[in-house]
């Protein structure tokens, strides 16, 4: 790229967690006007300002890249808004997960992203539809959605690896494992009692490979269901995914597909999107295959749970 393609945009979310990523951003925007890029910088108001500012950069010809700083939230709405335009899209890491940067292979550091920049290669990125919300990473159902709920509820401002503690404890020991039904490509896979993830990445929280076969451009979404009915059960599941074993599990129904639909006789079955509370059951989730230009670093690879567990402490 150079600086007569056009503008950069750079949208910050101020109110994400990391400032060590908010600082990089705003070393990289220097690193770019020395280089004769014109960068415009904008601060969000809210997520859903976050999308329309990205739609207003996709569809202005002057435009030639959108830089997003935030967490998964943040960086959901700016691939919302990005959807169909061949613009690329890079991503500065600044939330406490950090989903879809860490399987792109993000890090917090200046260099890195020098390196995405001037390598200039570019990825298809899949979205998902649930109910009609916009997703790039995972959807939870069950004791996963009760966990981000309670993780909500109690925030009051910015939010670290720490305060998912009792909510994960407290959801230990109240979670009822109600019953779902899930149907891939209208076949019922699974009828009873468990957790459903469905998602477009292959690492979750802390970098757990709970869609350990995903690939993010793909054109499918990958599916992994634990049956479960109580706390050993869990336990279980937990070590084999912490070992990688768990696809292959007997209790364990992992597939793919386009077209998914999660229901269940109990109104109380909670959901999340990429960390966020998500809609009622029954859920309807489509992909959209390649929706967004997204540039990566070269040769990077997803963070590890080692990784990640270090880099929640920096």
């Amino acid at each position: 790229m150079k600086p007569s393609d056009g503008y950069i945009k750079c949208i910050i979310n101020p109110k994400s967690g990391a400032s060590s990523g908010k600082f990089a951003c705003r070393r990289f925007c220097r690193y770019l006007n020395q280089r004769g890029y014109d960068v415009r910088m904008v601060m969000s108001r809210s997520l859903e300002h976050v999308c329309e500012l990205a739609t207003d950069a996709a569809v202005d010809r002057d435009c030639a890249l959108v830089v997003v700083a935030g967490g998964d939230g943040t960086v959901r709405e700016a691939a919302h808004g990005m959807e169909g335009s061949a613009k690329p899209l890079l991503i500065v890491p600044c939330g406490t997960e950090n989903l879809l940067a860490n399987e792109l292979g993000f890090d917090r550091w200046l260099e890195t992203l020098i390196r995405t920049f001037e390598g200039g290669l570019t990825r298809p990125l899949d979205l998902g539809t649930a109910n009609g919300k916009c997703f790039t990473s995972i959807v939870g159902f069950g004791f996963d959605g009760d966990v981000v709920g309670l993780v909500h509820r109690r925030r009051t401002g910015h939010i670290n690896h720490f305060d998912y503690v009792h909510p994960l404890w407290r959801t230990l020991w109240e979670h009822r494992f109600d019953p779902m039904t899930v149907v891939v490509d209208g076949r019922e896979v699974f009828a009873g009692p468990g957790m459903v993830f469905v998602g477009n990445i292959s690492r979750y929280a802390i970098g757990l490979q709970i869609l350990r076969h995903a690939d993010f451009s793909d054109g499918l979404l990958d599916v992994c269901i634990y049956r479960c009915a109580g706390r050993i059960h869990l336990a279980k599941h937990s070590v084999l995914t912490v070992l990688k074993h768990h696809a292959n599990c007997r209790d364990v129904i992992y597939t793919q597909g386009r077209h998914i639909t999660v229901s269940s006789p109990v109104r109380a079955v909670r959901t999340e999107i990429d960390g966020d509370p998500g809609p009622s059951l029954p859920v309807h989730i489509e992909v959209l295959p390649g929706a967004v230009q997204c540039l990566v670093p070269p040769g990077a690879k997803p963070a590890g749970i080692r990784t990640r567990i270090a880099r929640s402490f920096r």
